[in-house]
């Protein structure tokens, strides 16, 4: 009984509880139905508010667009009215000129016409001047016997005849303007180029000193019954001067690398102690093979010195050696680079390519490198060189002509010659013996001195001028440019010089009187 009461009463209770939940839900239900309607209200009188404030915004935003569009079309229809007034304007003005061209042409047609009639006109008086003409020259071949192209010659001849002399005169002033204007240019071309290369002055000398650290290492290097001495001087070709001077031996030769090898070789003898034959011609082949590499370094520091590039190694070191060669003392390789140095600017100043102007100058002695190895001169060992290594035709004939034996055939070719005459004549640049100078400057004064009509002969400028006084009775003015031109001619034919020589003939005539 109690188990259905119990069921019973869970029953009522469930239904209750549904009941009320059902009660609580429905009510919710209602209150949220009636909010959902208040927002939605809300938000249809927010919208309708916000469409009445943007239709109003647009319509003053089109009123505004309407007042700005309606100011741009006055604008323009102004602008319009500007541009057809300009028109107007313009076909006025063009109407004046084509009006103003009609009335030219008019003119222009009654001028063409007159100056026909005056041409016939012309042509008429013309017609008649000839015939006057020719019934003159009628008559003055008559009166004359002489025809046309004889009288023509007669006059002609007598014309020339009276300005020859004129034009002769003319011509030997401009000739002389001429040659005055291109010393100045030449002179002042070369000032500039050896103003912009001024190079230190260096001669070889034929003797090489080594100090010894003890006077008694001489008994050492003459060896017993003097087998080192002879041993030195066979080896390196060098003659070993050993006398009272203290502490130092002198090495004697012409040829500067023998000289250096040399040196060398003595000098790490000494370092070494050991002074033997044996031990001689071991440091003699290390100095040998040593001195190869140096003499390359030479020759790549003068390409480096002068910015040449692309030269076969051979020949790099072919100019090397010209390190070790001499001419009247002045070092090759060093007269070699000047004369590199000074092309170069003369090129540059002439237009023309200076890299290849240096080229042919580094280049322009290089058979005076190996000239005591091959039989020839080395002009013509230096042009068969160039062509071995494939160099340019003009550093070639550069080679060939600059000594003249042959015709320069480029501007570089004849600035080559000049840079090398100018590194050779330089004060300092080459020293001779006072013997030699003093036979020289005889042998100068005597080529003068036998030519018929000369008096007397001076060599002047450490022998570079030579002056000529000729007997004024003997020798007229032109006779005196004939001996000045046959001393230049004997003197480049009988003579080795350096440089040039000037040769100035002088002629004086002096009227006296002694008033008593």
């Amino acid at each position: 009984m109690m188990i259905l009461f119990s069921i019973l009463l869970v029953v009522v209770g469930i239904s209750t509880g549904f009941l009320i939940g059902y009660y609580v839900i429905n009510t919710k239900f209602n209150n949220s139905s009636k909010k959902a309607e208040e927002i939605i209200e809300n938000a249809k009188k927010d919208a309708e508010k916000t469409k009445r404030d943007s239709l109003f915004e647009l319509k003053e935003e089109l009123h505004k667009l309407k007042l700005e569009t309606d100011k741009e079309i006055k604008e323009k229809k102004e602008e319009l009215k500007v541009s057809e007034d300009r028109l107007i304007q313009r076909e006025t003005n063009l109407d004046k000129r084509d009006e103003l061209f009609q009335k030219r042409e008019l003119s222009l047609e009654e001028k063409e016409k007159n100056i026909l009639e005056s041409q016939k006109d012309i042509q008429a008086e013309y017609a008649k001047i000839e015939e006057l003409k020719q019934e003159q020259l009628e008559q003055l071949t008559k009166i004359s016997k002489l025809s046309k192209e004889e009288a023509k010659n007669q006059i002609m001849k007598r014309v020339e005849e009276s300005m020859s002399k004129e034009i002769a005169v003319y011509i030997k002033e401009k000739e002389d303007e001429a040659k005055i204007e291109v010393d100045k240019k030449a002179k002042n071309l070369l000032a500039i180029s050896m103003q912009r290369y001024a190079a230190d002055l260096a001669n070889e000398q034929t003797v090489t000193v080594v100090t010894l650290p003890d006077d008694e290492l001489k008994g050492r290097i003459i060896g017993r019954e003097g087998r080192n001495i002879r041993t030195i001087e066979a080896i390196t070709g060098v003659d070993l001067i050993i006398d009272d001077t203290p502490e130092a031996v002198v090495l004697s030769s012409f040829d500067p690398l023998r000289r250096e090898i040399a040196r060398l070789t003595l000098e790490n003898l000494l370092k070494d102690g050991r002074i033997h034959p044996t031990r001689i011609e071991e440091i003699y082949d290390k100095v040998s093979k040593e001195m190869k590499q140096k003499i390359i370094e030479y020759g790549n520091d003068a390409l480096f010195e002068l910015g040449i590039t692309k030269v076969d190694s051979a020949l790099i070191e072919i100019i090397g050696k010209l390190h070790f060669r001499t001419s009247y003392g002045q070092n090759a390789l060093e007269h070699s680079k000047e004369v590199a140095h000074l092309a170069g600017l003369l090129a540059s100043e002439l237009g023309e390519n200076a890299m290849l102007a240096k080229r042919a100058g580094l280049l322009h002695d290089l058979g005076k490198a190996i000239d005591h190895e091959i039989e020839g001169s080395h002009v013509e060992i230096g042009v068969d060189l160039a062509k071995k290594f494939n160099e340019h035709e003009v550093v070639i004939n550069s080679i060939a002509s600059h000594h003249g034996d042959t015709e320069a055939k480029s501007t570089i070719a004849v600035i080559v010659a000049i840079a090398d005459a100018l590194s050779a004549s330089r004060p300092g640049a080459r020293n001779d013996s006072l013997e030699n100078y003093i036979k020289r400057l005889e042998q100068l004064e005597s080529v003068a001195n036998e030519m018929p009509g000369v008096e007397k002969t001076y060599a002047v400028q450490a022998g570079r001028e030579l002056r000529v006084v000729v007997k004024p009775e003997e020798v007229d003015d032109l006779g005196a440019h004939k001996i000045a031109r046959d001393v230049k001619e004997k003197i480049e034919s009988t003579m080795q010089y350096p440089g040039t020589i000037k040769v100035t003939v002088i002629r004086e005539t002096r009227a006296q009187e002694e008033a008593k």
